[in-house]
């Protein structure tokens, strides 16, 4: 969660020198040659079951396809801190979505939990005045809740094949089609080369590549096979709590009165959830 609460930061440093798409068909690429060592190396666990081959495509799409272009348009138009501060809907939506897809059915405090979450959202998004790190941020809010219901979609499907694929080979699958998702899109007209290198900027796309695409989606994937989906969903609620801490450093951002009171609609939203089943009066008993 750490490391993917720095990626906000990376990114919105990046994309001020080069374009999104190159910034993401590089991470990818940087990611897929470090694992290649790995994948070629025996004992790598592959059981490939027949039509998990669309499974397979769902997730890449879904994570990292149309998640990050969500995003790296999103970090274009809003602040790194109020980004972050939407990724606190993401366990909530995990929820929803498997009680749907997984059959896995949920609590009333987490139909609760949601209905708080997403009215701060609102709050953030509509209390929101543009600014030099937030040029549209009802655009950018917007377009970042979307990247949050492809993350959810990442998070089920990952949980369903995690059975059958280690984390590595998850991964790889991501980053493979990612390399071939974003070097499409960089040979249309909507794709830009840079024309000059700064070396900081440089520096930021190995960071995303290796620490972020390699490190912390490795990590994740390896962890959802190992625990609940809704726990492990949790721990995404520590990603706005180190990102405002990071933008304030390293960016200077600053949140207004009424946008803390909304960020703190949402955490509490996310905290209702997490509560354990209410207690309920037995019959008979006082």
């Amino acid at each position: 969660m750490m490391l993917w609460a720095s990626s906000f930061i990376a990114l919105k440093s990046v994309f001020a020198v080069f374009d999104p798409v190159f910034v993401l068909f590089c991470r990818m690429v940087i990611a897929t040659v470090c694992m290649l060592p790995f994948l070629l190396r025996r004992g790598s666990r592959l059981r490939y079951q027949k039509g998990d081959w669309l499974w397979l495509l769902l997730m890449g799409l879904s994570e990292p396809c149309l998640y990050f272009l969500f995003e790296a348009n999103a970090l274009l138009h809003t602040s790194a801190s109020q980004a972050s501060m939407i990724t606190a809907t993401l366990p909530l939506l995990v929820a929803v979505g498997a009680h749907f897809l997984l059959r896995d059915r949920q609590r009333l405090p987490v139909w609760l939990g949601l209905a708080v979450s997403m009215t701060g959202v609102v709050w953030l998004t509509g209390g929101s005045e543009a600014d030099a790190s937030a040029p549209s941020p009802i655009l950018g809010n917007a377009l970042e809740f979307l990247a949050m219901i492809c993350a959810s979609g990442y998070v089920l499907i990952a949980k369903k094949l995690s059975p059958r694929y280690s984390a590595l080979t998850l991964t790889a699958t991501q980053t493979v089609l990612g390399t071939f998702w974003f070097g499409a899109i960089l040979l249309t007209p909507w794709g830009h080369w840079p024309q000059h290198y700064p070396l900081d900027a440089v520096l930021w796309v190995l960071y995303l590549g290796v620490f972020i695409t390699l490190g912390a989606y490795g990590m994740y994937t390896w962890a959802v096979g190992k625990v609940p989906v809704a726990l492990a969903g949790a721990f995404i609620n520590l990603i706005p709590v180190f990102t405002l801490a990071m933008a304030w450093l390293y960016l200077g951002e600053r949140l207004t009165g009424p946008q803390w009171l909304a960020c703190l609609l949402v955490l509490g939203g996310v905290l209702l959830s997490q509560m354990p089943r209410w207690p309920q009066r037995q019959a008979g008993k006082v």
